[in-house]
């Protein structure tokens, strides 16, 4: 080969892995932050929009921890800033967050349905920090406008959806033993629970829903099918994560956004934890209560000791189905792919 063609052959050769390059997907983001307990999800699609799942507590420890998620994804403003229901660890934080970063439009699922004097003052101040801002309701069915992937509200004040998603519908066959859940009317069981997909990657958060609710979603077939991430309810509290939710829904990995003292009860992690499919099981914090036997190795603890708050958990996903997933603290991360 004389010079002049080999020249030509690298030439090509470089454009090709260029191309290549160019045309690889960009990850959808999510990051797990620690709010000492209450949720603060941040996803960051591919096309860089932006949704916030709820904002933690009211003071600025947790709209900072968000905001510097945020700059960490390289985000000036946050898109969509969904609030799953109105109690203090989930919707207490936006008037400090307003305050912090721009937002553009605030998603909740209607009034708050608790009658007390804290829950109205609660909601109130809610009202009053967005009173200047777009606010929408979603109910089951319905989406946010996301460049290249889906952002599906799967239940929402008290409804769910009732028609299988693509691919769902099997009859569950664990839902025979599961006792019958107690009644809640709390803004728990108003929560808006979604579903993102990014090609065949899924992830699923139901807020707070409690056991009835979840149950009506896989039972006695299972509406949603099975998932890539599962992030656990209510915390991880129970009765709440029923065995006949969790392991219907198969999940690769999970995590639990628990706080020192709150959530990650022993029950809900055993079941968690025993899911079949599941790889590996995160937490935001060590369970106090839980002890060794019921928290994983502290690899896959973002907070290992009350001194450690503040660490955080972070996916990236891609539209092929396989995610890492990786530990602020520590820098240890996992990788995980569909069979």
């Amino acid at each position: 080969m004389n010079l002049r063609c080999a020249t030509t052959a690298l030439t090509i050769l470089v454009l090709l892995m260029g191309a290549d390059g160019a045309s690889k997907s960009k990850p959808l983001q999510i990051y797990f932050i620690d709010v000492e307990g209450g949720q603060a999800t941040l996803l960051v699609a591919p096309s860089g929009q932006s949704v916030l799942i709820d904002t933690g507590w009211a003071g600025s420890r947790d709209a900072e921890r968000i905001v510097a998620a945020a700059k960490a994804a390289q985000l000036k403003q946050i898109d969509y800033v969904l609030i799953t229901h109105y109690h203090r660890d989930h919707v207490g934080g936006v008037a400090d967050l307003r305050q912090q970063i721009p937002i553009g439009t605030f998603v909740d699922h209607g009034s708050d349905v608790e009658d007390s004097d804290d829950a109205r003052a609660l909601y109130k101040g809610y009202e009053k920090a967005i009173e200047h801002s777009k606010r929408v309701h979603l109910m089951p069915g319905e989406g946010l406008p996301l460049q290249g992937i889906t952002f599906e509200v799967i239940a929402a004040a008290g409804e769910h959806i009732t028609d299988p998603l693509p691919g769902a519908g099997v009859a569950n066959f664990n839902c025979a033993s599961e006792p019958d859940p107690k009644p809640d009317s709390s803004e728990n069981v108003q929560s808006i629970g979604v579903l993102v997909s990014y090609g065949k990657f899924r992830f699923l958060d139901l807020g707070d829903l409690t056991k009835k609710k979840e149950l009506e979603l896989v039972c006695p077939n299972n509406l949603i099918g099975t998932i890539s991430l599962y992030l656990v309810t209510h915390h991880g509290t129970a009765p709440d994560n029923p065995k006949a939710l969790v392991w219907a829904l198969h999940p690769l990995a999970a995590i639990s956004n628990n706080g020192a003292h709150k959530g990650g009860d022993p029950e809900a992690w055993q079941i968690v934890h025993n899911s079949p499919g599941l790889t590996d099981l995160w937490q935001l914090h060590y369970a106090t209560a839980g002890g060794k036997e019921h928290n994983v190795a502290d690899n896959f603890i973002a907070n290992v000791d009350e001194n450690s708050d503040g660490h955080s958990i972070k996916v990236e996903a891609d539209p092929d189905g396989s995610f890492g997933v990786s530990n602020s603290r520590n820098g240890f991360s996992q990788k995980y792919r569909p069979d």
